[in-house]
Formats: C-alpha cells, sequence, structure tokens
C-alpha cells in the first residue's frame, strides 16, 4: 500500500487515513485468545441469549456533508452520481488469516484513486468488524492497521461479534458491556483520537447510534442491528417473544425513517438501501436467513408504503444475490457480502450447480460466490426517467469472480448477469 501525498482533513479535525501507509502487517500487536471461549460453560449458556440496545432511536439521520471536508461532495453533485463500498466481516481472529482481510482492504484503497463521482465517498461497513466478543483490544489488527490507508469516511452497524460478550465465573456478570467498544469508535460523541487504534492516525466515527440512517446525496442507507445471535437475527421483541431485552424502539423507528424518506423516493430524488448484519435470506450451510427479522422489515415496509431498492448484510461469509419478486412485479435485490476477510463459508448442498433456484418470492440467481471480496455502490441520478443503481461485487483474489446488478430506480425492475 502506497504512502498518501495527501489527506482528506474535514474542519472539526476528522482524520481518514493514516499520513504513512507502510506495507501490510503479517503478525498480530495483540493475539486474539479468545477462540477457546467457545467451548466454555460460559458462552455454551449464553449462546441463545438476545442483548439489550445500549443506545436508543437516533433523534435525527447522519448526514455525510457533516463528516467530509467542504467541496468534498461537489463531484458527486456535479455528476449526479453517488460511489460508495459496502463490505462485511471483515475482522479476523487468527494471523495466518490477515492476509485476506488485507487484501480486501488495500483493494477498497486503491478503487479510491478514481477520478471525480467515479471514486468511492465512503464504506459502510456490514458489520462484524471486530472477532470474537468485541474486544477493545483486538481493534488496531483488526480494523485501524488494515484500514490505514482508508481516506474517506467508514460507517457500521454492529455485527453479532461486535456485540457479543463474554461473562465471568458466576456465568451472569460480562466482562465488558456489550458493544462498549464499537460505541467509542463508531458512536462517539466528537471526533478524536481512540485509545483502540495504536499508532495510526483515523479518528473515531460519530453515528448517532448502533442503528442509524446515514443521508448522502441521492442515497439514504438505513441501517439495523440485528443483535448478537450466530443463528438468526433479531430487531425487535417479536411480539413479546424476545422482551425483555428487546421492546420494539428499533422496529418503529424503521417504520418512522421509511415515512421520512418515503417523498425523496417518490420524487426519484435518492435511492433507498437497508443494510443488515444478519441476512433475510441466504443459502450458506452455517448460518441461513433470518425469518422473524425479515417479517418484521416487511411489516415496516408495508405500514409505510416504500420498499427498499436493495437490502445488503453480511454475517454469511460468502457472496450471494437474490431476487425477490413482490406485488406488482417489484424486484429487490437481497444481497449477501460477508467476504471481507474473516473466512469462506459453503453454501447448503441442494443449491450447488442448481442457480437459478426459487423458494417463494425469492430467487438465487447465480451460486454464491466463495472468494474475498466487496461490493461496490453507484446510484446515478444523472438522467431524468432512467434513474438506476448499480451493486457490483469484485474479488481483488480472482477478478473473474464477479457479479454486478443493475436496479432500475423508476421501474423496479432489475437485469444483471
Amino acid at each position: 500500500m502506497p504512502y498518501l501525498t495527501s489527506r482528506l482533513l474535514a474542519p472539526d479535525s476528522r482524520v481518514f487515513a493514516d499520513p504513512k501507509v507502510g506495507p501490510d502487517e503479517t503478525t498480530f500487536q495483540v493475539d486474539n485468545t479468545s477462540d477457546a471461549y467457545y467451548s466454555s460453560p460460559y458462552y455454551k449458556a449464553h449462546q441463545a441469549d438476545l442483548l439489550p440496545i445500549p443506545t436508543g432511536p437516533p433523534a435525527v439521520p447522519l448526514d455525510l456533508a457533516a463528516v467530509v471536508p467542504p467541496n468534498f461532495l461537489a463531484p458527486y453533485m456535479a455528476a449526479k452520481t453517488m460511489t460508495f463500498h459496502c463490505v462485511g466481516d471483515t475482522g479476523i481472529s487468527m494471523a495466518v488469516r490477515m492476509a485476506n482481510e488485507a487484501g480486501v482492504a488495500d483493494a477498497m484503497v486503491a478503487d479510491l484513486a478514481r477520478q471525480g463521482a467515479a471514486s468511492p465517498a465512503f464504506l459502510f461497513h456490514l458489520g462484524d468488524v471486530i472477532y470474537n466478543f468485541g474486544e477493545a483490544e483486538y481493534y488496531y489488527d483488526q480494523f485501524y492497521e488494515p484500514f490505514r490507508g482508508y481516506d474517506r469516511p467508514i460507517f457500521a452497524i454492529p455485527g453479532n461479534h461486535d456485540a457479543e460478550v463474554q461473562y465471568g465465573a458466576d456465568v451472569k456478570t460480562p466482562l465488558a458491556p456489550t458493544l462498549m467498544a464499537f460505541l467509542r469508535n463508531f458512536c462517539a460523541a466528537a471526533p478524536g483520537r481512540s485509545p483502540d487504534s495504536g499508532a495510526v492516525l483515523r479518528t473515531t466515527m460519530t453515528q448517532p447510534g448502533v442503528y442509524f440512517t446515514l443521508d448522502a446525496p441521492f442515497v439514504s442507507i438505513v441501517g439495523l442491528y440485528t443483535n448478537v445471535l450466530e443463528g438468526p437475527g433479531v430487531i425487535s421483541s417479536q411480539g413479546g417473544q424476545f422482551s425483555p431485552p428487546l421492546d420494539d424502539a428499533q422496529l418503529n423507528w424503521l417504520k418512522a425513517e421509511l415515512n421520512r424518506l418515503k417523498g425523496p423516493r417518490a420524487n426519484r430524488e435518492r435511492a433507498i438501501v437497508l443494510a443488515c448484519h444478519h441476512p433475510p435470506v441466504s443459502a450458506d450451510a452455517v448460518h441461513g436467513g433470518s425469518v422473524g427479522q425479515a417479517a418484521d422489515i416487511d411489516s415496516a415496509c408495508e405500514e409505510a408504503g416504500l420498499w427498499p431498492d436493495a437490502i445488503v448484510s453480511g454475517h454469511a461469509h460468502l457472496y450471494q444475490r437474490f431476487t425477490r419478486t413482490i406485488a406488482g412485479g417489484r424486484q429487490i435485490p437481497y444481497i449477501v457480502a460477508g467476504s471481507g476477510g474473516h473466512n469462506v463459508s459453503l453454501p447448503r448442498g441442494e443449491v450447488v450447480g442448481k442457480a437459478p433456484i426459487t423458494w417463494g418470492e425469492y430467487t438465487l440467481v447465480k451460486e454464491p460466490l466463495l472468494e474475498y471480496g466487496y461490493l461496490t455502490v453507484t446510484v446515478d441520478m444523472s438522467h431524468a426517467g432512467s434513474e438506476r443503481m448499480a451493486i457490483r461485487f469484485q474479488s481483488p483474489v480472482d477478478p473473474s469472480a464477479g457479479d454486478e446488478v443493475m436496479v432500475n430506480l423508476a421501474s423496479h425492475a432489475l437485469s444483471g448477469a
């Protein structure tokens, strides 16, 4: 990774990249030893437990313009185009996997050299920034060092591993509060140096909560927090089933956000992307989809009368693309992009060699891709009546293992390989 000749510097002292970006590290500064906790009686006693959400509904969305330097958005506004990255599950718990994450991060850094509106304006991380239990001491090796050259804002929703906790010998008391390090590094009251960043100069992000909406030119990303289970994601009490510790505040917030965005979307001023760590639907062999979470999202969309133009998620460590066709023929891509470096999962045996394959409203468009990689999303509003959003998966390991889908924002139809 080359040294930077210049950096983005925002007026509130935000710093997005280190000025001295040397070669990728090959060993951890702090060895990750928490894998052993999975076999402990304490983990087994709590692995089916949900945890409370430590922040309430955000009062206002986060505006990208409040985070970047003046005039940074001018090329995007002039082109009526917004480009950004998405990726999930970059955290690596073993030093032998460091090259996996570094390869993905370095490829995204290389994309920033593109000119004008073709250069990604930010990264929206889909969760599992850190493995295994959100430990602060692993933030340098798993986040700050790999992304030290990513000279753009990085936003994130927590994955289950960002929020999981380890319990002490009494089996009741967490050794650290859930999401403690995530809140310090992504939801700080003001940008500043994190005690977890080591020598890297990236400042903390100032998201309004662990679920929030990022409003950028021509696109809003509604990010959900889907809690800590290794199995299905959860965003509500699901009719009291998970109360306590959960209530319906996040679900009610989602409905309110969709209502807020309904007018701008109807006027085709912006695309709407819904981001969640646990995928509503997945054909991977380990995790699977999240039926209750998917039903909550559907109920919010139906009540608001607004469906997202795409749903992106991580958690399953492979790339998958589904097309969902709902009433009226509207098509929505459901994309799983949890191949950011942690490891590679396998698809269920019954889908291998069978794509396209359809389950109800969902069609697995092509066989899942088992390569590390990330998404580049481009929303193009430059031609009235033919507004569109392109979502492209690319792999630094195998450039031929790519995929792209085009969302027609006027007709709600999809096209792609």
